[in-house]
């Protein structure tokens, strides 16, 4: 017993002596760390360009111009840049001037000492001083987008307003030769099933291959519509006969047909008769022909798949 309990307290000092070394160490090392990033350095570092405010109108030609700068500075913003990605910001409203057919930015270690360092960083060298953003002209045009999806909603549902894109069209930007030959942007396939509340779904837009050269407003758009309960609604209504013989009676039966729609079941009540029209075309009959089709005029936009019941009208010419 008294032999186990010694080997514990053995066990626990050397533990203990292993735990204040590792300690020890970690400490040196945070020391040293701090001690080495605490000391100015220099160094070369390429800068990438990022491009702000460049005009609509222009396409910059030579896009991977790139900024070497020598920097004095401590350790810990060495860190930074290392960690991420150094960059020069240039604003094509105020840094740039144009010069035969390009843009030239020219600026000093002063200028951006003051605008994109801090004091604690000491610019000792910008190589090249001056860089040339050569650019050609760019054609700018709005075209539509076409929506390409199949909607199937659930029994008794529907859509109550047009199925529209939200924005409804695009604008390009680009060279000339390329963006004239586009017309339009349509939608990639998109299936929605069993649909019952409002429609707002993103669809991608099938964009030109090849494409580099171009710039679009949107990659894709918000397809959006109003979805409502549907009911069935029918309707008697009165047939018109057009081109009708002036000198000739005619006699048809039935006088009125039955209509069958569906409509949303907040428009159901306000559709009414006089909405509908169904015509008889006299002049689309063939010789010794005793009957006329009736087919709309006119049907109400709140409406979905109206059918006239009736397929053939009877009729009679008398004198």
């Amino acid at each position: 017993m008294i032999k186990k309990l010694k080997s514990k307290i053995l066990s626990s000092i050397k533990n203990k002596r292993i735990n204040v070394f590792l300690l020890f160490l970690i400490s040196a090392f945070v020391i040293l760390l701090f001690t080495k990033l605490s000391k100015e350095y220099t160094n070369t570092l390429t800068f990438e360009v990022e491009k702000l405010n460049v005009p609509q109108e222009n396409i910059i030609l030579n896009d991977s111009l790139k900024l070497y700068i020598t920097l004095k500075t401590h350790g810990f913003k060495w860190l930074n840049y290392y960690l991420s990605k150094p960059v020069v910001k240039i604003d094509f409203d105020k840094d740039v001037y144009k010069r035969e057919g390009a843009f030239v930015w020219n600026k000093s270690k002063a200028f951006l000492n003051n605008t994109q360092f801090d004091k604690q960083v000491e610019i000792l060298n910008i190589s090249p001083d001056t860089l040339t953003f050569r650019f050609g002209v760019n054609a700018i045009k709005k075209v539509p987008v076409t929506i390409n999806a199949n909607l199937n909603f659930s029994p008794g549902y529907n859509n109550s307003s047009e199925i529209v894109s939200d924005p409804d069209s695009i604008v390009i930007v680009g060279p000339k030769s390329e963006v004239s030959k586009i017309d339009f942007l349509a939608t990639e396939e998109i299936t929605l099933n069993d649909i019952r509340l409002n429609l707002e779904e993103i669809a991608k837009l099938k964009l030109p291959k090849n494409q580099s050269n171009l710039n679009f407003s949107n990659n894709d758009v918000i397809l959006k519509a109003e979805v409502e309960k549907f009911t069935e609604g029918t309707l008697k209504i009165p047939i018109t006969i057009i081109n009708a013989p002036k000198e000739r009676t005619i006699k048809y039966f039935p006088k009125k047909v039955t209509v069958s729609y569906y409509v949303s079941l907040s428009d159901y009540k306000i559709i009414t008769a006089k909405d509908f029209e169904v015509i008889c075309d006299f002049d689309k009959i063939n010789n010794n022909q005793t009957i006329l089709i009736p087919e709309f005029a006119k049907i109400p936009e709140r409406v979905k798949n109206a059918k006239i019941s009736q397929k053939r009208i009877e009729f009679i010419i008398t004198k």
